[in-house]
């Protein structure tokens, strides 16, 4: 179901940059705004249909839990009462807090008891997701959110400076969409055929295999890779400097002729779309010497995305598998909590190297980032598969009794 749902994901995927692309290339502005204005208002009332059919269908889902109910009940005891003692509830032990400590607690302010309880609402939740045996795994994940290799606000800014249009830029994402869906249908196959964890496995070699063309990218004819960029943004009072990095402005802003003038351009020359900034004059200005870096970096994007999706749907259905019911909430909020931690760690990057030219430098920095994370999930690979071939030992030796 997991993989059915992420290939209905991945169609719709094709489609979309191929249509808005097209309109935002071909149409004005405020079509295209209004484009996808109405296509968000009606999706939305789609969405609110399909979610109270569900409740509908299923009636439950709109009931707390009992033993969230009970937990609730013992917990406004522990807050009215100064008796300290324990309260069990099946396998859980809830401890009422010492008179003393729970006055420590109540005399600070309204906003610092809140504070308190979100702390200790993150630290439980922390613990949770660390005592879980796919642990790794799904930290190993989350650091695979940590990279500019792939159709983001940050990936398409860097397209449109080395001369990709928008149009062009919509039928690649297109691609990598398509690559995705092949992704989910990798990974049904390989599931089938060998297990959860060998297909994790398989799926990082690909993905890191893939990526290789982007690290290749850097080096490779037409590539703007340049450190010595630093030097020229921390020396600005050498007049050689000066004079490069008004050069190197011009070729990364070709509608900037003056460098005293501000960079920005005019209001009619920007697109706008839902996930970045179109520039007009980019497209009609200086090209690259040579678009082998910029194929090669988008080859390896694409074809990542293979191995990329079917090593998230592999991640997934462990942490579906292997956390009981009664945490997988927990665990899969701070999972969430932890796959944007390691976003926004990408966009920090960024910011500390925000030029074209750096851009080489953040491509080798993704790469460590996703090389860690799958180098985690092959430890808890390795650990999976020791247990699973202990457990496997152990019912052979168990004596089988024939008028079973």
């Amino acid at each position: 179901m997991n993989a059915a749902i992420r290939r209905m994901d991945q169609v719709i995927n094709i489609f979309a940059p191929l249509s808005v692309g097209q309109v935002m290339t071909w149409a004005s502005n405020v079509i295209g705004c209004g484009f996808i204005l109405g296509w968000n208002v009606i999706s939305l009332l789609v969405e609110f249909i399909f979610l109270s059919r569900v409740y509908q269908l299923v009636p439950p889902l709109a009931v707390k839990a009992q033993q969230n109910a009970e937990e609730y009940v013992i917990e406004r005891q522990m807050e009215l009462t100064n008796v300290p003692g324990k309260y069990y509830l099946g396998n859980l032990n809830l401890t009422v807090f010492p008179e003393m400590q729970r006055k420590s607690v109540t005399k600070l302010p309204l906003c610092f008891r809140k504070m308190h309880r979100i702390l200790c609402t993150c630290r439980d939740g922390w613990k949770a997701y660390y005592r879980q045996s796919v642990f790794l795994a799904g930290l190993g994940l989350a650091f695979l959110y940590t990279t500019v290799l792939g159709f983001d606000c940050i990936t398409t800014g860097y397209a449109y400076t080395q001369g990709i249009s928008g149009s062009l830029l919509s039928i690649l994402m297109a691609l990598s969409a398509f690559s995705g869906l092949m992704g989910t249908i990798l990974f049904t196959k390989l599931r089938k055929h060998y297990g959860l964890a060998v297909t994790g496995v398989v799926s990082s070699l690909l993905h890191v295999s893939c990526l290789m063309l982007c690290v290749f990218s850097v080096f490779a004819p037409g590539s703007p890779f340049d450190l010595g960029i630093f030097s020229l943004l921390t020396s600005k009072n050498s007049s050689l400097n000066h004079e490069t990095l008004q050069k190197n402005q011009l070729h990364i802003y070709p509608l900037q002729r003056n460098i005293n003038q501000p960079i920005l351009p005019d209001r009619s020359s920007i697109h706008w779309t839902n996930n970045t900034v179109l520039l007009d004059s980019v497209h009609g200005g200086d090209h690259p010497e040579s678009y082998i870096s910029i194929i090669l970096l988008f080859s390896g994007v694409i074809l990542a995305r293979i191995g990329l999706w079917s090593f998230d749907l592999t991640v997934t259905q462990l942490l579906q598998e292997n956390i009981p019911e009664s945490e997988r909430g927990i665990v899969n909020g701070v999972q969430s909590s932890m796959n944007y931690l390691m976003d926004l760690v990408h966009f920090i990057m960024v910011i500390l190297a925000p030029q074209p030219q750096q851009f080489g430098l953040l491509v080798i920095i993704s790469l460590l980032f996703v090389i860690t994370g799958h180098v985690m999930y092959f430890i808890y690979a390795k650990k999976y598969k020791i247990k699973e071939t202990v457990i496997q030992t152990n019912s052979e030796r168990k004596p089988q009794n024939p008028s079973v």
